[in-house]
């Protein structure tokens, strides 16, 4: 008996395991479950307060609205009652005129229909003369504003027609050069090339920079004969001063041809065939000439442009424009005679029987003399817009132009003197003299005149100037074999 209970006693303390273990996992599962419950009531308390602050929320914009609702419903009762009232004071005027019309029909039932007539006209003037006052008035503006609209559009249409490429050119060429060999034979033994080649083309040569030449002169004539003869020194070869006087002589031959050339070109641009060869040659001479700094075969381009644009807008006559704009400067390259460019070039085509109104056209195109016509007028306002728009001139650079050009032309004036040229942007100007009529000390003298009357006629001349007188003699002899 005693030996079964003993072997049952494993199994009653397997049982007693097995059910304490049962115990802990029911007592785990019951905190598992009061965790989850917490944790549910939690979420359950979250999700109620922000419902609760939803419906709060909405409950506030709910009432924001109705307010808003509330109070365009008070402007509408507002403006119902400020309409209401407008359609009264109507009806109160409708009635007072209805009064005033039934008393004067009663009126015109005593009077003839011809004094009827004339008191219902008398009555609308008086009440349209306001408005008739006004419309003409609006129509005056609307005329104007369209007028003045018209004529910016005529202008800058005219204005596109005359664009041309613009590059300013003042006083200075350069040439490049191979390499320093070449800049060594240019200057010469002592410097002898170099001199001779700035008597014989008037301008200042500067040798500084590596792999150029810079030519400088304020006359673009000078410049080019400049250029041109010393590019062909260079591919010669051979720069010596025999060499570079003949050079440059030929070429200053073929720059006459080309400014023959140039007169010939700028005359098939703007159509224009049957003018005067001397006049077509002028007008070639543009090509180097520069107004205030404006070229003025550019200039006398677009500015022909623009007038024959303007003309054909206004309906007037197109070739009296375009030979105003074209022959509007020629003046300008006159030197031979004294006077204005206008006056010059007036007297000109006069003597080439160039039609009148031309003529009227250029005689006014600086409104010296009033115009004679619409033509004149075009030319006029073709001319001002060329040089007027912003980069076109350079009022200094014409003063500077003018300035150069009037000392040359007083050192020309010497007894004795062959030519005068001005080097260094002004700063130098190189006299050479006939050394049969000057002797050495005559040289002196005349440099110190020259001083005097430099500073007689510019008392004010910006910096030094230096006045070199150049003596040269020289001997030739031909022997017969």
């Amino acid at each position: 008996m005693l030996s079964q209970l003993l072997n049952l006693f494993p199994s009653i303390k397997e049982k007693k395991q097995e059910i304490e273990k049962k115990l802990r996992e029911a007592d785990l599962k019951a905190k598992e479950i009061i965790i989850t419950a917490k944790e549910k009531a939690l979420q359950i308390e979250k999700n109620s307060e922000e419902e609760a602050r939803r419906i709060t929320k909405d409950a506030v914009i709910f009432e924001k609205r109705l307010y808003v609702k509330e109070q365009e419903i008070d402007r509408m009762h507002q403006s119902n009652e400020q309409e209401r009232k407008r359609i009264d004071a109507e009806k109160t005027q409708l009635m007072k005129n209805r009064g005033e019309i039934i008393t004067k029909v009663q009126k015109i039932a005593h009077l003839t229909p011809q004094e009827a007539r004339e008191l219902i006209l008398r009555n609308v003037e008086e009440k349209l003369k306001g408005e008739i006052a006004k419309q003409i008035k609006n129509a005056e503006e609307e005329t104007q504003a369209k007028i003045d609209e018209k004529a910016k559009e005529l202008l800058v249409d005219a204005m596109r027609y005359g664009a041309v490429d613009y590059i300013a050119e003042y006083t200075l060429s350069t040439v490049s050069i191979p390499n320093e060999e070449i800049k060594g034979r240019i200057i010469g033994k002592e410097g002898r090339n170099i001199r001779a080649f700035e008597l014989a083309t008037g301008v200042d040569v500067d040798l500084e920079d590596e792999g150029m030449i810079k030519l400088s002169s304020f006359d673009a004539v000078r410049r080019e004969i400049a250029k041109v003869s010393l590019d062909r020194l260079i591919r010669d070869g051979r720069i010596q001063p025999e060499r570079i006087e003949e050079i440059v002589k030929k070429t200053r031959e073929e720059i006459e041809k080309l400014i023959i050339k140039a007169g010939e070109e700028l005359c098939q641009k703007v159509n224009v065939y049957d003018l005067p060869f001397e006049i077509v040659k002028l007008l070639g001479r543009f090509k180097y000439r520069y107004s205030y700094g404006q070229n003025m075969i550019i200039h006398t381009l677009e500015e022909t442009k623009i007038g024959v644009a303007l003309a054909h807008e206004l309906k007037v006559d197109v070739k009296t424009v375009k030979l105003g704009c074209l022959l509007h400067d020629i003046g300008k390259v006159i030197t031979d005679k004294e006077g204005s460019h206008v006056q010059l070039g007036v007297d000109l085509l006069k003597k080439y029987k160039i039609p009148q109104k031309v003529i009227d056209s250029v005689a006014s195109h600086h409104e010296d003399v009033p115009f004679s016509s619409l033509e004149a007028v075009i030319v006029y306002i073709a001319d001002a817009v060329s040089g007027g728009r912003p980069g076109a001139r350079h009022e200094d650079f014409g003063e500077y132009l003018q300035r150069i050009k009037t000392i040359e032309d007083t050192a020309r004036t010497k007894k004795g003197v062959r030519d005068a040229y001005a080097v260094q942007g002004g700063r130098e100007f190189r006299v050479m003299v006939i050394p049969e009529e000057i002797t050495d000390d005559d040289a002196v003298i005349l440099a110190e005149e020259i001083k005097k009357e430099i500073n007689e006629k510019f008392p004010t001349f910006p910096g030094q100037v230096k006045i070199t007188i150049i003596r040269e003699y020289r001997a030739y002899a031909t022997s017969h074999s």
